[in-house]
């Protein structure tokens, strides 16, 4: 039963990239992006402003930190995908993003000192081989040859820098609790989205957009990260984090399923090929850790 709370986070974030394709033909994504963060922190407030005072010395010291990462994570990545929505299809969108646990595998090395193993190299490979399969549908050539779709370079750059922010957040370890953190940065993204909203045709949301913005402010950015934060303390951050590998899988079928988008033998192929590299590095991870706990385990008993 305990599964259900990765499994449903997996599947709220999946049909996320539903909505993302669904809201390119009815809301422009200067709007969408303001909308999304400006009701998640409506909904926030009356939880975490009292609470702020507490953390606020904490939040003083690492104000610049904040800012940054809510630029990344919360303002250019997710900015980036919706405008990738407008040319390119919700299932390219799930597959691509679902690198992010790859980069950040090969962000660590500069960022935060990691070694790199062969395993993890390889499972770059075979990753972006199945990426240039699946967008050029069989010719591996297919980045030099021909011109990429925008949205896919789009989301392609959505990717990298929320592995960077995915790194960064892991480097800048702040005293604060998870709903702190990712209200002061949502604080900071409403701030910063805000110039961008005058910069919409339709500054006002239309009616058959605040179902869309309902579901990403609040499913997708306050539901989701609760039922995963409760997954890591129940089943365990290793456990939990398997079961992001089913987040293209199940935005796929939900594609086909909700919007019509033909799945072809390039798409499973090469999806496929990505999953796995993103698995074999993930499995190497674990390793590392089970062996660092096991020669930490072994020290602690010559001590005694």
């Amino acid at each position: 039963m305990v599964y259900l709370l990765p499994f449903l986070t997996v599947l709220i974030w999946g049909g996320n990239a539903i909505v993302n394709k669904i809201a390119s033909s009815i809301i422009e994504p200067s709007a969408m992006s303001f909308y999304r963060w400006a009701l998640a922190m409506l909904i926030m407030t009356p939880f975490c402003l009292p609470k702020l005072k507490r953390y606020w010395p904490e939040i003083r010291r690492n104000i610049s930190k904040l800012a940054f990462l809510a630029f990344l994570g919360m303002v250019l990545n997710q900015s980036l995908g919706y405008y990738a929505a407008l040319t390119t299809t919700a299932s390219n969108m799930a597959l691509i993003t679902s690198l992010v646990p790859l980069i950040s595998v090969f962000m660590s090395v500069p960022l935060l000192g990691k070694k790199i193993s062969m395993l993890s190299i390889a499972g770059g490979v075979i990753s972006l081989a199945g990426l240039a399969f699946m967008l050029g549908q069989g010719d591996l050539a297919f980045f030099m040859q021909q011109t990429v779709a925008q949205g896919d370079i789009l989301m392609v750059i959505a990717a990298f820098v929320y592995a960077t922010y995915c790194v960064l957040l892991k480097r800048w370890k702040m005293q604060l609790s998870s709903w702190m953190l990712i209200y002061t940065q949502g604080v900071f993204a409403v701030i910063m989205l805000f110039p961008l909203l005058l910069t919409s045709e339709t500054i006002l949301p239309t009616p058959a957009s605040w179902p869309l913005i309902a579901y990403a402010g609040l499913l997708a950015s306050l539901v989701a990260p609760l039922c995963w934060v409760k997954a890591i303390d129940v089943i365990g951050a290793d456990n939990s984090a398997m079961f992001m590998n089913l987040l293209p899988v199940i935005a796929v079928a939900l594609a086909a399923a909700l919007l019509g988008e033909t799945i072809t033998q390039f798409h499973v192929i090469g999806g496929l090929m990505v999953i796995s590299g993103v698995i074999l590095s993930q499995v190497k991870i674990k390793r590392r850790k089970v062996a660092t706990n096991a020669v930490e385990q072994s020290l602690t008993i010559d001590k005694q």
